[in-house]
């Protein structure tokens, strides 16, 4: 049973058994997601006062600039990872390609692969405004001993055995599921551990709030310009309230909380949608079905999508299942 105060240290050790591949290795890996998480934390919280803050003159392998803290947070993660010896593989959205990782006596005998995005919405440090991790972790499906191939990360959302998100704001939070509901812990930065502060949180199954960037209005689909003139039409319960921050993590954190839904649309100028299906999209949705809630491509749920590459992009919708459901009519309706 989760218990207010309770570290996640304790918590991981607590709740170890409820995992079906109870070796102590996700815990290991958890915990190292968690040291990853204070650097990097800690690195946040300077960006004003050291030569942290902007871009870093490099783009990423779909083209975008990356910020300093970016490749920061990339190294840090990826070297954490690879010095506990916990993962066979790692994908990130930094990367272009996969890096495979052997283990003692250059063995590949590590059970999981990591996928993540280091710094979600990293464009927003310099304005001071929250900005988060996203995670995703699976087991491998090629034989133990043999290096990881393509096909252990190109696995549908619904194999993910863990999957979290760390916002980094006015306070420090991990947010994670093993498939056994979603627990927040919150840092206490003087002692520099995190505590259970957010036991079993749950999405409202209904909200009053949607996030969507409306200054693409023009490019959206036609059933998502629908479902927006729905969301601010005076009837019933609503307009709803708008609220965007254009940080996924931070924008599904409130949602998941206050009740709402958060689109990323395919629009004419990008055809396939923006964020990425292995690193935002998949932790995200097996984070909002844990919690209750629920997300999709617009068409199908996000967890049953059979990736094709490593930086695939789709469309997503995610939060309270009625906004979701609700958006998906709208969409099929304009078909």
């Amino acid at each position: 049973m989760a218990k207010i105060n309770q570290s996640l240290g304790e918590f991981i050790i607590e709740n170890q058994s409820e995992f079906k591949y109870s070796s102590g290795e996700l815990s290991r890996l958890i915990n190292s997601i968690r040291l990853a998480a204070k650097v990097v934390n800690h690195k946040v919280n300077k960006a004003g006062l050291v030569d942290i803050l902007g871009t870093a003159g490099n783009h990423n392998v779909q083209g975008e600039d990356q910020q300093k803290l970016d490749v920061f947070a990339n190294e840090v993660f990826i070297n954490t990872l690879t010095n506990r010896e916990i993962v066979c593989g790692i994908a990130s959205e930094e990367e272009d390609d996969f890096i495979t990782i052997k283990g003692r006596n250059q063995k590949n005998d590590n059970k999981y692969v990591v996928l993540m995005d280091p710094l979600d919405g990293s464009s927003n440090i310099d304005v001071n405004v929250s900005v988060g991790t996203i995670f995703s972790i699976f087991r491998r499906i090629t034989p133990s001993g043999t290096p990881v191939t393509i096909d252990d990360f190109l696995q549908p959302g619904i194999n993910q055995v863990a999957a979290g998100y760390i916002v980094y704001g006015t306070s420090t939070m991990i947010v994670y599921t093993t498939g056994h509901g979603v627990n927040g812990f919150t840092l206490n930065p003087a002692i520099g551990t995190y505590y259970l502060s957010h036991p079993n949180m749950k999405f409202p199954e209904d909200g009053h709030i949607y996030s969507v960037n409306e200054g693409n209005y023009v490019h959206f689909p036609q059933g998502v310009k629908d479902y927006i003139k729905y969301c601010q039409k005076e009837e019933d319960d609503r307009p709803y309230t708008s609220r965007y921050i254009g940080s996924l993590v931070s924008d599904f954190h409130r949602n998941m909380i206050k009740g709402g839904i958060y689109i990323y649309p395919n629009t004419s100028k990008d055809p396939n949608g923006k964020l990425r299906l292995l690193y935002e999209c998949n932790p995200m949705a097996m984070i909002a079905e844990q919690a209750g809630g629920k997300a999709s491509n617009g068409f199908e749920d996000i967890l049953n999508i059979k990736p094709t590459s490593l930086h695939q992009r789709v469309p997503f919708f995610c939060g309270s299942t009625k906004m979701v459901e609700k958006a998906e009519e709208f969409m099929k309706k304009s078909q």
